[in-house]
């Protein structure tokens, strides 16, 4: 302990406090000095041990200093290889290609490129937004509402929350708050039909866009999984219109959700895949790799200094290939679904946990005011039948109709007001239970899980064991305060 008394890590806080942007955002939420890492577990300079279900934002496939990163990262610093070289070939950097081509969804491997960005997610779907206006000559993007895909000027155009007359953001479909009052197969087709309109409607405004991005399963904006079908759907109306598709697996992929890459549960393959986070096994890396016939750039058209980490790339192979050959994409899909199970049923006893839903093991817990008045959900849409929720790992709520479909109870209501000041009440109770999880959703109510992939079950139980003491907490003070937050009757 420090002259004055007070421990260390108090005076580090203070000084982020005082020397730091305000713009950060985790340490506000979490405010802990980590300096001891290993798996799953994060040790503070307190000497308190925390399991890391936030994986620096779904970056450690592998958990912290995972031993074949260490192992990648040790080789190349002792074998004298350069760190920096710009965009020169390597043996690493070939390495690490051959390793990443090895996992791309068939159909892709044998007709495409590679292009190193800059080091953030971000750097890479300026890329992507960048190569498909010059290959197709044309300027504008179909996003969707709720998206997120990095904090530069061009990614947050694409985003949800911003305004640009580039971008047109369509409805991405989802069953708890379907922005179509249906939900289900009826609201996935709805949103389907409206692309099209807005494509080949001459009135609609919108010309011949450069392309469409979207994510396989919305991170930030609440864990929403795209239905397959829609998917699938998507990738015809862009083929047939010859609309560039960008994927953007920045967060989704590299097992994150049951699959190598989230795009293979439906089975499409699209023109251009974002990807960044965990391919560089816990270090900066960020790639686009697209079908050949897309590039037309010239030399130095895109270009960036820090675009050939070799580090990164050593600990990238590693990750890539442990989680190829360890089936770590299979055991995500199997414990993900275990553990959605489980909080369905936390969702059973607290009324104020409105929906559980997500793939694999990137998992959301949307807290709600049950004492609120519903929304008009479905309202003039009664006669469709009833909200439906589609897959095997996307039932979000309680209840079954005749045909085995699972509805929403009261789905012609809507839900219940989404409650952020209630999902940061527990994400305080479980950083007080050693458990740091990460909101997120278009109203920070959604408490989000992504542990690295090498959970083990035992720690799988503790994680679910501490977020459900954490809900039942938040849940009584919330009912200690006046509200209807705790147990079901």
């Amino acid at each position: 302990m420090p002259a004055g008394g007070r421990p260390a890590h108090e005076g580090i806080l203070r000084r982020q406090s005082a020397r730091e942007s305000a713009a950060r955002t985790y340490a506000r939420a979490l405010p802990i000095v980590p300096v001891r890492a290993r798996g799953l577990t994060i040790e503070g300079a307190d000497g308190r041990r925390y399991l890391d279900c936030l994986s620096g934002a779904g970056t450690l496939a592998l958990g912290h200093n995972h031993p074949v990163v260490l192992a990648a990262i040790r080789k190349v610093l002792d074998s004298g290889a350069p760190l920096h070289v710009l965009d020169l070939a390597t043996p690493v950097k070939d390495a690490f290609i051959t390793e990443l081509f090895r996992t791309l969804p068939p159909g892709l491997t044998d007709r495409a490129r590679v292009q190193f960005c800059g080091p953030a997610g971000t750097d890479a779907v300026e890329a992507a937004l960048k190569l498909v206006r010059a290959a197709t000559g044309r300027t504008g993007v179909l996003a969707f509402t709720g998206a997120y895909h990095g904090m530069t000027a061009g990614s947050l155009e694409a985003s949800g929350g911003a305004f640009d007359v580039r971008v047109t953001r369509l409805p991405y479909p989802q069953d708890y708050r379907c922005p179509l009052g249906v939900g289900g197969e009826r609201g996935a087709e709805l949103a389907a039909r409206w692309a099209e309109s807005v494509l080949d409607d001459p009135k609609s405004g919108v010309r011949l866009p450069a392309g469409m991005i979207l994510e396989p399963v919305q991170g930030e904006g609440g864990v929403i999984p795209a239905p397959d079908a829609w998917m699938r759907r998507m990738r015809q109306i862009t083929a047939d219109r010859s609309i560039p598709l960008i994927a953007d697996e920045v967060q989704t992929g590299v097992g994150r959700t049951g699959a190598f890459w989230a795009v293979e549960h439906s089975g499409i393959v699209p023109d251009v895949m974002v990807l960044s986070k965990a391919i560089g096994g816990s270090l900066p890396l960020a790639v686009i790799v697209y079908r050949e016939d897309l590039d037309v750039w010239e030399p130095g058209a895109h270009a960036g200094t820090f675009r050939g980490n070799q580090l990164a790339m050593a600990a990238g192979t590693a990750t890539l290939a442990y989680v190829r050959t360890h089936g770590l994409a299979e055991r995500a899909a199997v414990l993900g679904a275990h553990m959605l199970a489980h909080l369905r049923r936390l969702a059973e006893t607290f009324p104020c946990v409105g929906d559980v839903r997500g793939r694999g093991l990137m998992i959301g817990v949307e807290m709600v005011d049950p004492e609120a008045e519903r929304g008009a959900l479905g309202k003039g849409l009664e006669g469709s039948g009833p909200a439906r929720v589609g897959g095997p790992d996307r039932p979000s709520e309680r209840g079954a109709a005749a045909d085995g479909t699972r509805t929403t109870p009261g789905a012609a209501r809507g839900p219940h007001p989404a409650a952020p000041e209630l999902a940061a009440a527990v994400q305080r109770e479980c950083l007080r239970r050693g458990l740091i999880v990460e909101l997120g959703g278009r109203h920070s109510s959604v408490v989000r899980l992504l542990p690295p992939l090498t959970i083990t079950d035992e720690q799988a139980a503790a994680v679910l064991d501490r977020l459900s003491d954490a809900v039942e907490a938040a849940a009584l003070g919330h009912a200690g305060r006046g509200g209807t937050a705790g147990r079901a009757e």
